[in-house]
């Protein structure tokens, strides 16, 4: 192992989640003589991939095989997917799943001790591996405790990225702010992979915890690298109402129904795309993501759902299931609806609305997740190498982030190896960096705007204008009043002057990546002529392949808007059809 500094390394990986973790345990299998780091603002086990319930997608029953993961998984991405990507993803996505079980993942198993997968919303087969419903819970407690065996990997536990730095025309590591001290800090690397995960928060109501902020997304954005296809965001259709907190999938791939305010199984008269054997309508709660989030505003416009103090709200009733099944087959939902709705399923039914769940899009990378930035790479929910397109399909995320992970991991372990030397610059671009953040948050001087003034304002924009119905003319007053908030957020002011775990700080900098990313989905959204998948526009309701089978690029323009320009989706074996499930 070659003799760095205590702030230098081969391979530092932003992110302590699913993805980051995955990384680093590929980049010391990749070549056991490098230094890699691990740089998180909350511990690892902390990271949001601990919340994931319903399971991890991969083929692994006899009636299945990969070209039908690889189908329903470009099917379901609306033909927005790259299929060489997908098809790497489904031929890896088993050998993966294999190694968390040799590592230790305790996955639900049938009576005869084989891997139990269950039915997931939009595939065919029963291809997803679960362990009860905490499945990314028992997946990062198995990828954390694998990483501890490997001295060669160091952690940076609560540090905060507030740049890349940039040197030379390559990617040479980070400044970070350690949140416990307040110093700001370069720690360089020959690589670095961005693993921060998505960026929920941007609207009022997601599944997502108050880490995911587009941390990654906007770093990258900022240092000139695209975010590729950010109009596509996925609403889960099941969150509770105030929290978000979702109900998984799984509850519906058990037997859940969903139900309007008359106690009527709605979903049967829409189009989900998926042909139901009537009048058992064994599927139908298993339609995509964003035909049932649609299905619930069209409920809601007939005034068929229910009224609550967050909004209006439908049922989702597992009464039927009985208690012996939601115990073994679902006991988080019974944890989560008794801890924060005071009901229990086995008697209740549950209050449910669609909240903002996943971004299909992110930081552009190639199959490899590598970036237009020489020695940047990216992995997991922040990164889009294009295989979820449109709308994602349940359970394939967390087998995303290991596959990519892997894969991400020993790229850039193979990119620093080849590297000789590391920045010298770090000195000075740390000095700039602390001018920098004195200058904006700590004299703020006669400055009044405040955190939760403006993140308010955002929400309201983002949910009003970007939702799950769009118009040209509901995105450009969500784009006026986004760039408004651009120019406030210079204004904003600090109540915390301390530097000793100033979570005010942070909270002020997660907002400005925040609105960041908030910009690039509305102009990507005000720029696709067409409705595909998670983007339905009102005034275009046609899927239009003619013109937009092709993902959006973002690019950061200084004082400007984000310049959107377009790459073809790569199409291998599969032609664009029609998006049918269930077939």
């Amino acid at each position: 192992m070659a003799r760095y500094g205590p702030n230098e390394h081969d391979v530092l990986i932003i992110g302590g989640g699913g993805a980051g973790l995955r990384a680093a345990i590929a980049a010391v299998e990749a070549n056991p003589k490098i230094n890699v780091a691990v740089l998180s603002k909350v511990y690892p086990m902390r990271s949001h991939t601990v919340s994931a319930e319903g399971g991890a997608a991969a083929v692994i029953k006899a009636n299945d095989n990969l070209d039908l993961h690889a189908y329903d998984t470009i099917s379901g991405g609306d033909w927005m997917s790259d299929q060489n990507a997908v098809e790497a993803f489904v031929k890896e996505a088993p050998e993966e799943m294999l190694r968390l079980e040799h590592w230790g993942c305790p996955w639900s198993r049938q009576d005869d001790g084989k891997i139990a997968v269950r039915p997931f919303g939009g595939m065919k087969i029963e291809r997803t591996w679960f362990a009860a419903d905490k499945t990314g819970f028992h997946m990062l407690h198995t990828l954390f405790q694998t990483t501890l065996k490997y001295e060669q990997i160091r952690r940076y536990d609560e540090w905060f990225v507030t740049s890349l730095l940039v040197d030379d025309g390559r990617c040479q590591g980070v400044v970070a702010i350690e949140i416990s001290s307040g110093k700001v800090e370069a720690i360089a690397a020959k690589s670095v992979i961005i693993c921060t995960g998505g960026c929920g928060r941007v609207f009022p109501f997601t599944t997502n915890a108050n880490i995911k902020n587009g941390d990654g997304m906007a770093l990258a954005y900022r240092a000139g690298v695209a975010l590729k296809d950010m109009e596509f965001v996925q609403y889960h259709p099941t969150g509770l109402p105030f929290t978000g907190i979702l109900i998984t999938e799984a509850a519906r791939s058990e037997g859940g129904w969903l139900l309007n305010k008359e106690g009527y199984r709605y979903l049967q008269d829409y189009d989900l795309g998926v042909p139901q054997p009537k009048p058992v309508l064994r599927s139908m709660e298993l339609g995509p993501r964003d035909r049932l989030s649609q299905a619930f505003v069209k409920e809601q416009e007939k005034s068929r759902t229910l009224k609550g103090p967050y909004g209006d709200f439908v049922h989702l009733d597992l009464r039927h299931l009985g208690e012996k099944v939601i115990d073994a087959k679902i006991p988080f939902v019974r944890e989560l609806c008794l801890k924060y709705e005071n009901i229990d399923p086995v008697k209740d039914m549950i209050p449910v609305r669609p909240v903002v769940h996943y971004m299909m899009g992110g930081i552009h990378t190639d199959i490899l997740g590598a970036t237009s930035l020489k020695g940047l790479f990216a992995a997991g929910e922040c990164a889009c190498v294009s295989i979820n397109g449109a709308n994602r399909l349940g359970s394939n995320s967390l087998t995303e982030i290991v596959v990519f992970g892997a894969r991400a991991g020993k790229a850039a372990a193979q990119f620093a190896a080849e590297q000789t030397s590391m920045s010298s610059s770090t000195a000075q671009l740390t000095a700039d960096e602390q001018k920098r953040i004195e200058s904006q948050f700590y004299d703020s001087g006669k400055r009044t705007e405040k955190i939760a003034a403006l993140r308010k304002e955002m929400h309201e924009a983002m949910e009003s204008g970007a939702g799950i119905y769009r118009t040209e003319s509901s995105l450009k007053k969500s784009q006026e009043r986004i760039q408004a908030l651009q120019e406030r957020f210079k204004n904003i002011s600090l109540s915390d002057r301390s530097f000793t775990f100033n979570t005010e700080l942070v909270s002020a900098m997660e907002l400005s990546y925040m609105v960041d990313v908030a910009e690039t989905i509305i102009e990507s959204a005000l720029k696709r002529h067409e409705s595909r998948g998670s983007h339905q526009r009102i005034d275009f309701p046609a899927r239009n392949d003619q013109n937009f089978l092709k993902h959006s690029l973002a690019y950061r323009t200084p004082n400007d808007l984000p310049r959107i320009e377009y790459l073809p989706v790569t199409i291998t074996r599969w032609p664009p059809g029609e998006r049918v499930y269930g077939r």
